[in-house]
């Protein structure tokens, strides 16, 4: 039996995802899968140091940690419409200085490494007033005056609105407009020390733990559930139907596509030392 290391974050598509693999409600074969669920920046942090064999991980830091780590075909969130939020305590303000007032803002990311910072820089390079904050929080540090601006993911998305606090921005649609292609938020990693074979068996096992899932839906499993405790299981399906699609069962070449247009991006805005490219398996 071969223990393999997994880490993933405790929201409703990762858990949606990884349920029947880590439960075994699949076969697993020769393998046995010891995961822990974190935030998927503490996921970029310990990427960095190699910690686990497989895992959840941001775009953004997957472009520095591409000597280390390669990209599944299966696992992916990627899309249309699913980009973060900027949000605010105030409605829009309706002036043409829109990008000074947020270059001058106090703004709550959900993490340096994250993929939502890296498009929001890439939309408001001057903006430098950012603090790093866990996501779940973002939005009550908003309302609490402790920041002017808040950079969202994950299930804010759908409760934001309900807080009273307003979009000002969609950075999706912001990459959609700018680039044409879906947007790659975060995907599964193999580290490149593994044996080959090992890593298209363990891609394989991700793609049919999603389907599993798939068979299931709409019932969500305890599994599921348990980790999202603070949201109505409407919300968790709304979560589950944005960010686990046709990207998720394979990232295919309009996928991979959108992987390389990310890199080619953050490379041309200096971001990064030298263009990325051999980043799958």
């Amino acid at each position: 039996m071969t223990t393999i290391t997994l880490g993933f974050s405790p929201c409703p598509n990762d858990t949606f995802i990884f349920d029947a693999l880590v439960n075994q409600k699949i076969d697993t074969g020769a393998f046995r899968f010891e995961y822990i669920l974190e935030d998927v920046e503490t996921l970029n942090q310990w990427a960095e140091q190699g910690k686990l064999e497989v895992t959840k991980l941001s775009y953004n830091a997957f472009l520095k940690l591409t000597d280390k780590y390669s990209l599944l075909d299966s696992g992916s969130a990627l899309g249309r419409g699913v980009g973060p939020l900027l949000i605010s305590k105030h409605p829009l303000p309706d002036t043409d200085k829109l990008e000074t007032i947020i270059n001058e803002s106090r703004i709550a990311i959900p993490g340096i490494n994250t993929t939502a910072n890296l498009l929001f820089s890439l939309a408001f390079p001057n903006a430098k007033k950012k603090t790093e904050i866990v996501f779940s929080d973002i939005e009550n540090k908003v309302l609490n005056n402790e920041f002017d601006l808040g950079l969202i993911i994950h299930e804010s998305r759908f409760t934001y609105q309900e807080k009273g606090l307003h979009k000002w921005m969609d950075m999706g649609d912001w990459w959609e407009r700018t680039t044409g292609t879906a947007i790659p938020l975060g995907g599964i990693v193999v580290r490149k020390d593994l044996p080959y074979e090992q890593l298209k068996q363990i891609e394989r096992l991700i793609y049919e733990s999603l389907m599993y899932s798939r068979q299931q839906y709409p019932n969500l499993s305890e599994f599921i559930t348990s980790h999202a405790q603070e949201m109505s299981e409407d919300v968790m399906r709304h979560h589950i139907e944005l960010y686990v699609n046709e990207y998720s069962e394979s990232l295919g070449t309009t996928g991979r596509n959108a992987v390389k247009m990310l890199f080619q991006k953050a490379y041309e805005n200096g971001m990064v030392e030298q263009p990325v490219e051999d980043f799958m398996i």
